[in-house]
Parts: structure tokens; C-alpha cells; sequence
């Protein structure tokens, strides 16, 4: 049980400081460009066109029309998953009935965000008391995967990522409680409430939805007197509970995009259409090429763009329009940190212990389900590079920040394996393991206090202009 009362006072401050920094950002940082740093977040203003064309006019756009083309590039946001701007843009409109102030609508768009990354805190927290014992790593948890710079920062402007990762969220949690206690009828709903918004946001997330399919299906394996059944008729009857409310939640918005599409219920191919129409030169599918167009392999675009370490810094901490970084310092904290839990993890699934306490309490329940949330973070990251190899989008840290939830777990559960570890039948000094905690801390919540307030606020006080 979640003892909420004992938690309090660093709950409170939790949640407190996240929303205090998220707000910062979403108050000061500029919309327009703004040259030469371009401060501005990524695509917010060619974003921003969908909910602005949702409050003028009262309805959802196709993406045909010509108010929420992108300049330049021809296409539109309006092509792809809309739910959040959907949000945004019907606030925007009743807010619109008090104010005509511009700042205004466009403070009420990001606040959608900031609200849904400030629920996904509380998500984030509930995962953690089901998956650590020990509240000190529980907490770094937390704070790992809500502080992380980039993180924070995707709550913080317009766009789909933040409902995203408000939905893997809620599937990791269901999933979780599922495999603990049943898929009850809360858990289901959960679980259908996450499926629905991540469909409705983010393709790069889709994983998650193939993970909730494939531990769902397996779950209803059971041995009985050395022989494995099947229990078809409770499979049965959850999942067709849990699909009429997904089917309930999604169809209308892709049988609307196939009418409206000509069949294209995705998006996609209506996109390529609209950019051979109107797209510049330096930008168009027929002038310009991709890398897989240009005959180059993964590998050699990879080395080119130096990508991984670009993928990296923009995972961990770059605002504005892949512009604003941060100390070199803060980075190479990270890549310890990291390197310490993937090292701290692998010991962990790799010993022989794990596998024979996971098949005490589950058999090979939980081992199908570390190879499925294993599975979230590898076709996330998988999507992200075939993205920029074959369309040419950027391969960007943001673009992989589904994978924030399990990775997070797994770095965090590493660092705790490690500091259990006994050396000559000896546990490490709790003084000791508490000064390392102690600097897990710093950096997860003061590098990212040092992000915002050193480097990022000096900049947007500066430029002195949202608008």
C-alpha cells in the first residue's frame, strides 16, 4: 500500500519544484525565432498553428488547410496525432471569451502541458513505491525521471510529446499493477486511458501499445500440476473489455482521417503529397535527398553527424531549438551516472539469483516482462534512427524520451544493486552509500535548477519578448 501521509513533505516538494521550474520555462521562454540563439522551443511556433486555428474557428483541421501549413516546408502538423492541440485549442477558445491578450492563449496552451507533465509526477511516484522497497532509490527514481533537463523540459511548450509520456506513464503503471494483483477493472481502465493517449499523440510510442498487447495475451498462461493452460475464457472477457474502450476512444479520430485523407488514416503519405507541393527547394522530397537516398548506411550517417553524442546531449539537456546547452560538466555527470546503472543493471539481470527469484514469485512472468519494457526502450530508439535515416529528421534526444520510464529504472535499480553488493560477505558503509545518493541527487534536481536558472532565464530576459 502507498503510504501517501509518510511521503508527504518530499512528495509535496517534489511536485512543488517540478512545477515551479516547468512553469518558469513555459512563462518566459520566446515563441517566435529568436536569432541568433533561437531560444525558442523546437517547432512550437508551426505547432502552435493547430490549437490558434481550434480557437478561431471552433473545429478540428484536417492539415489541408493553408492556416496550419508549416512555411517553407509545405506540410502540416494537422497530419498527425492531434489530441493534445485538440486541448489547447478549445481551452484557448474559452479563455478567448475573457481576453483577447495573445500571451494569454498562448500561456493557456502550454499550461496543458504543464498539467499533464505534473500528473505524470504523480503517475511517476505511484510506479515507484510498486517497483522499490527502499525509499531513498524510490525517490531518485522520481527525481530521475521528472528532473532530467530534457525531460522537464517537454512539459513545458506546445506539443504531443508531453501527453506521451503522460501516457506510457499509465501504461507502465497498469501494467505493473496487473502483473501484481490481476487486470482488475482499475487496471484495465488504466491501461485503456494510456493505449488511447498515446494513440492519439505520438507514433514514436506505439511500442508501448505492442508491450500492453503482448504481456496482456501472456499474462493468462498458467501452470497447474506441471502443465502449462491457457485461460481463454478471463482472457476473453478483459480483453474485450479493454479493446471496445480503446476501439471507443481511437476509431473516431482515424475514420475521420481516412475520410477526410482519402484513405490516408496515418497521415504519412498525405504529408509526402503536400511536400512535393509546397515545400522550398533545399526541402523538397524532389530535390532533396535522404540519407538512404543518398546510398549512405546507418552507420556512415551515424559517424557523419556525429549522432550519437548529439542523441545523448539532446536526451539529457538542450532547450530552445536544439540551440541552449549546458555545462560540459553536467554532461559528463550524466554519462557516469548512466554508465554506472546500465553497468549496475546488467550484473543484475545477468545473475543467476534474478532469474531464480523471478521464477519463484512469477515464473517467467517477469522475465517477459523486463525483455518487454527492454523491447519499449530498443524500438523507440530503433524508429527515432530510421526516421532520420530514411525521411531525414533529426535524430534528436527528445525523439526518444518515451523510453524515459523503464530506462530510468533500470539505471536507478542498477545503482541500487550495486551499493547492495557484498564484498568479502561486507556491505558497503551506509555512510558511504548515502553520500553517493547525495550526489545522484545534486545532479538530477541542482543540474537541472542550473539549467533553467543560470542558463536558460538569463537568456529569456534578455531577449525580453514570449510573442
Amino acid at each position: 500500500m502507498i503510504n501517501v501521509k509518510k511521503d508527504m513533505p518530499v512528495l509535496l516538494a517534489y511536485l512543488l519544484g517540478f512545477i515551479v521550474m516547468a512553469m518558469t520555462l513555459a512563462i518566459y521562454q520566446p515563441l517566435a525565432d529568436t536569432p541568433p540563439l533561437f531560444a525558442n522551443p523546437p517547432d512550437e511556433h508551426s505547432r502552435y498553428l493547430i490549437p490558434q486555428y481550434i480557437c478561431r474557428h471552433g473545429e478540428i483541421p484536417t492539415g489541408l488547410e493553408e492556416e496550419v501549413r508549416i512555411p517553407g516546408y509545405g506540410t502540416s502538423y494537422g497530419l498527425y496525432n492531434v489530441f493534445p492541440y485538440i486541448i489547447q485549442g478549445y481551452l484557448m477558445r474559452f479563455v478567448h471569451l475573457f481576453t483577447d491578450s495573445e500571451v494569454a492563449l498562448l500561456y493557456t496552451a502550454r499550461m496543458v502541458n504543464v498539467f499533464f507533465g505534473a500528473f505524470m509526477a504523480v503517475l511517476v511516484y505511484m510506479i515507484s513505491r510498486q517497483v522499490f522497497s527502499d525509499r531513498r532509490f524510490g525517490w531518485l527514481f522520481c527525481f530521475a525521471v521528472m528532473y532530467l533537463p530534457q525531460s522537464l523540459f517537454v512539459h513545458t511548450y506546445v506539443n504531443t510529446d508531453s501527453c506521451c509520456l503522460l501516457a506510457t506513464s499509465m501504461m507502465v503503471y497498469a501494467l505493473i499493477k496487473s502483473y501484481r494483483e490481476g487486470f482488475k477493472t482499475g487496471n484495465c481502465l488504466w491501461m485503456c486511458v494510456g493505449i488511447i493517449l498515446c494513440a492519439l499523440s505520438y507514433y514514436n510510442a506505439y511500442g508501448y501499445i505492442l508491450s500492453c498487447i503482448l504481456l496482456f495475451v501472456a499474462y493468462f498462461f498458467k501452470v497447474s500440476e506441471g502443465r502449462i493452460r491457457y485461460d481463454w475464457k478471463e482472457m476473453l472477457k478483459k480483453g474485450i473489455f479493454i479493446s471496445v474502450i480503446v476501439l471507443l476512444g481511437i476509431s473516431w479520430w482515424f475514420i475521420r482521417k481516412y475520410n477526410t485523407l482519402d484513405g490516408d488514416f496515418l497521415g504519412l503519405a498525405t504529408r509526402e503529397k503536400m511536400a512535393i507541393q509546397y515545400a522550398v527547394e533545399s526541402v523538397n522530397p524532389l530535390t532533396s535527398q535522404t540519407y538512404q537516398e543518398k546510398g549512405y548506411t546507418i552507420w556512415q550517417m551515424m559517424k557523419e553527424r556525429r549522432t550519437l553524442e548529439g542523441i545523448f546531449q539532446s536526451f539529457v539537456a538542450v532547450f530552445g531549438s536544439m540551440s541552449m546547452v549546458s555545462s560540459i560538466w553536467l554532461y559528463r555527470a550524466y554519462k557516469v551516472f548512466f554508465a554506472v546503472g546500465i553497468g549496475g543493471a546488467v550484473y543484475w539481470l545477468l545473475n543467476r539469483r534474478f532469474f531464480s527469484k523471478a521464477r519463484r514469485r512469477f515464473g517467467w512472468k517477469e522475465i517477459f516482462f523486463h525483455c518487454n519494457m527492454v523491447f519499449c526502450i530498443l524500438i523507440t530508439i530503433g524508429l527515432m534512427i530510421y526516421y532520420a535515416f530514411t525521411t531525414d529528421y533529426q535524430p534528436q534526444g527528445r525523439y526518444v524520451m518515451p523510453i524515459i520510464i523503464p530506462f530510468m529504472y533500470y539505471i536507478v535499480k542498477g545503482i541500487e544493486k550495486i551499493v547492495t553488493i557484498r564484498f568479502r560477505r561486507h556491505a558497503l558503509p551506509r555512510w558511504l552509500v548515502n553520500t553517493g545518493l547525495t550526489l545522484c541527487y545534486i545532479l538530477v534536481i541542482g543540474g537541472t535548477a542550473e539549467m533553467i536558472f543560470l542558463r536558460s532565464l538569463p537568456e529569456y530576459l534578455r531577449i525580453g519578448m514570449v510573442l
